[in-house]
C-alpha cells in the first residue's frame, strides 16, 4: 500500500490487522493516508509508528502509481517496479525513524537491559513493535518462558476434566461440610449437586482476580530509579505490550503457570475444606484456560465484522495501541 509517497509491504501484517484481513486486502495497491485519518476512526500514533516497520521505498516524484500485481502479493520480492525507489529491506534495514538500537540491543536478551532505561522505560515499553523477544541468556529458561497456544489446552484441559471428576465424586460421598472446623452443630453440608455452582464460582473468582492483577499490578508504572522493579514489570507484562504479536508469548507457559497455580491452590486449601477448595480451584483453572485461548484469538483470530468477538478484538487492540497505559 501507499501512504502519500511512501510504500509499505504489509504482506506479513495482513493476518494481524485488527480491522480484519479482507479489509486490508481490499486496500492493496491504494493510498491509505485517508483511511489512517478516519473514518471509521483515526489511527493512533502507535499504529502509525507500527506502519513504519514495513516501509520499503518511495514513489518517485511525478509517478503516483502504486505497484500492484505480483510485486505486491509476493511482498516486494519480485522485480523492482518502475517508479519505486528502493531502500534496504528487512528488519535491519527498516526506516531509521522507527529503529530503537539506541535504547536496547535486540540481538541480546532484553530482560537484563530494560532496567537501565530508567525514565525512558515507560514510553519505550508502550511503543509496540513487530518482532520476537528473547528474555534470557539461558536456552533452558528461554524455552520455558515461551509456548504455543495449543500447549495450554493440551496440558490443562485433561487436568480440568480429571479434577472435576474427583471433586464431584468426592462431594457425592456426602462428607464435605462448610464451617465444620469451627462448629459441628451449625456446619453446612455441601452436596454433589452444588458442584456446578461452585465450579462457576471458581471461574468468576478467576475473572475477578485476573482483572485486579492486570489493572493494578501489571499496569503500575515502576519507579524509574528502580532497576529491579522495571525488570520485574517487563518480565510479568511489559514484554507483551512491547511485542503484542509475538505468538510464543501470548499465553502463559505451563511450567511457570504450574507454580502460580500451586500457590493459589495452597491458599484455597487453607481457607476451605479440601474438596470444596479443589472444586473452586478447578473452576478457576477452567476460567484461566478459556481466558488464554480467547486472548490468543483476539490477537490472531479474524472474527466476522459486526459480531461480539469483532468488537472485543477491536477493544483489545486499542488497549495495546491507544489506551495501553490504562490497564
Amino acid at each position: 500500500v501507499r501512504c502519500r509517497r511512501r510504500l509499505y509491504d504489509l504482506s506479513g501484517f495482513v493476518r494481524l490487522h485488527p480491522g480484519g484481513e479482507q479489509l486490508l486486502r481490499r486496500r492493496a495497491g491504494t493510498d491509505v493516508s485517508q483511511a489512517l485519518d478516519g473514518p471509521p476512526h483515526r489511527h493512533s500514533a502507535n499504529a502509525r509508528r507500527w506502519l513504519e516497520q514495513y516501509y520499503v521505498g518511495e514513489v518517485e516524484s511525478g509517478d503516483e502509481q502504486v505497484p500492484t500485481g505480483d510485486w505486491v502479493t509476493r511482498g516486494c520480492r519480485g522485480r523492482q517496479p518502475k517508479g519505486c525507489r528502493w531502500v534496504s529491506r528487512g528488519r535491519a534495514g527498516r526506516d531509521p525513524g522507527c529503529r530503537e538500537s539506541d535504547l536496547v540491543d535486540w540481538q541480546k536478551p532484553l530482560l537484563w537491559q530494560v532496567g537501565y532505561l530508567g525514565e525512558k522505560y515507560d514510553e519505550w515499553v508502550h511503543q509496540p513493535v513487530d518482532r520476537p523477544i528473547r528474555l534470557f541468556h539461558s536456552d533452558i529458561l528461554e524455552y520455558l518462558s515461551k509456548t504455543a497456544w495449543y500447549v495450554v489446552f493440551i496440558v490443562w484441559a485433561p487436568v480440568v476434566l480429571y479434577l472435576s471428576w474427583v471433586s464431584y465424586t468426592s462431594l457425592a460421598q456426602g462428607n464435605t461440610r462448610l464451617f465444620s472446623s469451627f462448629t459441628t452443630e451449625y456446619s453446612i453440608p455441601v452436596h454433589k449437586y452444588y458442584f456446578p455452582f461452585i465450579f462457576l464460582l471458581g471461574m468468576f473468582l478467576w475473572s475477578l482476580l485476573e482483572y485486579l492483577i492486570h489493572r493494578f499490578v501489571f499496569h503500575m508504572k515502576p519507579p524509574a530509579s528502580n532497576y529491579y522493579l522495571i525488570t520485574l514489570h517487563f518480565l510479568l507484562h511489559g514484554q507483551h505490550h512491547k511485542s503484542p504479536f509475538d505468538s510464543s508469548r501470548l499465553v502463559f507457559p505451563p511450567v511457570p503457570a504450574s507454580l502460580v497455580m500451586a500457590f493459589f491452590y495452597g491458599i484455597l486449601k487453607l481457607m476451605l475444606p479440601e474438596v470444596l477448595g479443589l472444586s473452586v480451584f478447578v473452576g478457576g483453572l477452567c476460567g484461566y484456560v478459556i481466558y488464554d485461548m480467547m486472548h490468543y484469538y483476539l490477537h490472531y483470530g479474524s472474527p466476522k465484522k459486526g459480531t461480539y468477538l469483532y468488537g472485543l478484538k477491536a477493544y483489545h487492540v486499542k488497549h495495546h495501541f491507544e489506551h495501553q497505559k490504562s490497564g
